[in-house]
């Protein structure tokens, strides 16, 4: 799913109009009938409703929904906010529409007339819509602090009243919605953890745009979703062998957290690759040949650290670095070495990308599209902070193309930069992978997705989604609380299955 601006969304609107052909007011019903249906479903019929409305579409958008409402027998009362001018024509022709109905329609001319809902009432933020370029100020951020103090569920009508849809939005007075329902594709700021606390739960209603529109517009951002993963996933060939799938090898572990080791290993096995091979320090020699008797076992000469690896297997086409190694001098000294001799993309995760942040003067000769999995901590250590989100996604693109690498930065809707200038946000997953040993899983689906030939950026892209998908299945069966990375891996065959059914 593309993730269009502010101003491309505004012209698939203008598209819709001429090319279906459909009346903008029509289009307005449309998702005010959307709106309408998901507040039936969730039962907000049987509550008191107040829909504050700002003059513009937005507001028209909420006058509809309140005609719809009182038609239904819901108990509707309409605020509108002035702002000395009549508003723009759809509003005003959904404002006589209203004027039929016995909705309570009040008018805000100053801070006196805020007060006009109940205790149990659910208030419906539709003052301004994703064309707002400026802070809020005057009344209409003083009834916006208003509705956020009076302590009632907030629902917001495409974005909360306040919100920069393609920019930052710090310092702002905005709506603090329990929902937003929003319309036809993610807005970019929907997609970022600052804005989390505004948004909330964020429902996309189809209403219906043409969708000849998306395919001569091109979008910076893209939402990884279940028929992107379809396109990029390869079925197995009935007459395919272990040496098609790859061998991987895996750099991981060290004295204590042979767990990561463990984990990034039995990741790699399970999401398919052919044969791997893990390289541990010689203290997890008996854990790994016990607790992964399919993976193949080299032990470097230090049994407590990873200190070098003198022999890749020479069919090595995949690899993978960085769960639990530490940040010793040796193991400097081992990525140092191995940065020199392997050509191929690596995976570099974890105290891999410690020693990178370390060391800048490794990064330049990371191989070509290898993929880092920096988590926002260790971003930051990386390529140094931001001020904000939008700031850190920028960055993100910049260190892709600068190093040509792709970049994999961790989050809930986790950002995947590649040197194209391409990103891609993720939709699967959810709060109950954080924790850890998730990191290291993710080490080893990648680093076998390499194995198996995809391309470096489908790789992560693919990888992402079958990781945060694992994560669901495996949430939904043991809870969010209990679930342990190990869950996440067993749940792997069920995200493999899940989107090769739907390619059926």
């Amino acid at each position: 799913m593309q993730i269009l601006s502010a101003e491309q969304i505004r012209k698939w609107d203008e598209y819709t109009i001429l090319n279906e052909p459909i009346q903008s007011i029509d289009l307005m019903e449309m998702a005010a009938t959307k709106c309408v249906e998901w507040l039936r479903d969730r039962e907000y019929f049987k509550r008191s409703i107040v829909i504050f409305c700002g003059k513009g579409n937005n507001g028209g958008d909420g006058l509809a929904i309140a005609r719809l409402l009182s038609n239904e027998g819901c108990q509707v009362t309409v605020a509108i906010l002035e702002h000395g001018h009549r508003g723009t024509e759809d509003f005003q022709i959904n404002l006589a529409r209203l004027h039929e109905t016995s909705v309570a329609l009040k008018f805000i001319q100053s801070a006196e007339h805020f007060n006009v809902v109940g205790p149990d009432s659910v208030l419906i933020d539709a003052l301004l819509g994703s064309g707002l370029n400026r802070p809020l100020d005057g009344l209409t951020a003083r009834l916006v602090d208003f509705m956020n103090k009076a302590g009632n569920e907030i629902l917001a009508i495409d974005i909360p009243s306040g919100l920069f849809a393609d920019s930052n939005s710090q310092g702002n007075i905005i709506i603090r919605a329990k929902h937003t329902l929003s319309f036809q594709c993610y807005k970019l700021s929907f997609l970022l953890a600052q804005n989390q606390h505004f948004i909330g739960d964020v429902q996309i209603l189809d209403i219906g745009l043409n969708p000849t529109y998306l395919t001569n517009v091109s979008a910076k951002y893209e939402l990884v979703d279940n028929r992107l993963a379809q396109l990029l996933f390869k079925p197995r060939s009935n007459f395919s062998h272990k040496g098609t799938y790859g061998h991987a090898v895996i750099i991981a572990g060290s004295f204590g957290k042979m767990g990561a080791a463990v984990l990034a290993a039995k990741a790699c096995l399970k999401a398919g690759a052919g044969l791997l091979t893990v390289h541990i320090p010689g203290c997890g020699y008996t854990i790994m040949q016990t607790f992964l008797p399919e993976a193949m076992v080299q032990c470097d000469t230090n049994d407590k650290i990873i200190t070098g690896v003198k022999d890749l297997p020479p069919k090595c086409n995949a690899l993978g670095v960085g769960p639990g190694i530490g940040t010793s001098s040796e193991t400097f000294a081992m990525i140092k070495a191995l940065l020199g001799e392997f050509q191929k993309p690596i995976v570099i995760d974890a105290d891999g990308l410690n020693i990178l942040a370390s060391n800048p003067e490794l990064l330049s000769k990371v191989p070509p599209y290898s993929i880092l999995t920096p988590h926002p901590k260790e971003f930051e250590r990386l390529f140094g902070k931001s001020t904000n989100e939008f700031e850190q996604l920028d960055l993100a693109i910049h260190k892709a193309d600068k190093l040509k690498c792709i970049v994999i930065l961790k989050g809930h809707r986790t950002f995947i930069a590649t040197p194209e200038g391409k990103g891609y946000f993720n939709s699967t997953g959810n709060a109950g992978m954080a924790k850890g040993g998730s990191g290291d899983i993710l080490t080893g689906m990648l680093t076998s997705l390499l194995a198996q030939n995809y391309e470096p950026w489908q790789a992560a892209v693919l990888g992402v989604f079958l990781h945060g998908l694992a994560g669901d299945f495996a949430s939904a069966a043991e809870s969010q609380q209990s679930v342990l990375a190990s869950d996440i891996i067993n749940h792997f065959g069920d995200a493999f299955l899940f989107i090769q059914r739907k390619s059926l």
